[in-house]
């Protein structure tokens, strides 16, 4: 089985950051109790070099701050877009992006639920354990509109599900009982300056 999964499509190597990343810009990530990440995200309808230079700029950002995806709306910008660099349970990693993105229902037999650890950019610091189904299957385009379909399973599966709640204006938070919601911001606002003492760090380092 190929390492990487470039757009969906295996490919023979990759370099360790996404070049889009070394072409974009670190921006300020949105957090939890922002409007932008309660509002449904607009679709989008125009592709060309400004799509594209947000899609750098995503990548740069979601490196800086070790993430494993980033929705737009994280950088406050509030479009259905998302950008990912995800390993799934096998070790297969996968990279890319994903413009309008749906997420496809599957009926009882072609999932089951996991119920494991998930943490959020928006939520710095945290980490709850989050039910999500084992498989996401995921459709939209890719920055030249060329449509796309992106499947996933375990880790990967859970980031194509958490980042398309993202662009539907839901965190994970809202899948978590009240007192686990709690537990979540506690967590944040102990490990808040450490977490973004490291982001500024990084964000210096020209290898990032």
């Amino acid at each position: 089985m190929p390492s990487v999964f470039l757009q969906g499509r295996p490919v023979a190597s990759f370099p360790r950051l996404a070049p889009e990343a070394r072409r974009g810009s670190v921006r300020p990530i949105t957090e939890a109790g922002e409007e932008v990440l309660r509002r449904p995200c607009r679709d989008v309808t125009e592709f060309g070099p400004d799509l594209a230079a947000l899609i750098d700029d995503m990548f740069r950002t979601m490196y800086v701050a070790e993430g494993a995806g980033l929705a737009a709306n994280q950088v406050g910008v509030g479009l259905r877009l998302f950008v990912y660099d995800c390993p799934d349970d096998e070790g297969v990693r996968h990279v890319g992006h994903l413009v309008n993105p749906v997420l496809e229902p599957l009926g009882p037999a072609g999932r089951r639920l996991l119920d494991e650890g998930e943490g959020c950019l928006s939520v710095p610091g945290a980490m709850m354990a989050v039910p999500r189904p084992d498989r996401a299957v995921v459709r939209g385009y890719d920055r030249d509109g060329a449509p796309l379909v992106i499947e996933g399973t375990g880790y990967f599966a859970r980031c194509l599900a958490h980042e398309t709640d993202h662009v539907d204006g839901r965190l994970y938070l809202d899948r978590l009982s009240a007192r686990e919601r709690k537990a979540a911001l506690r967590q944040s606002a102990d490990r808040r300056a450490e977490i973004y003492a490291r982001r500024s760090v990084r964000a210096a380092e020209p290898g990032v």
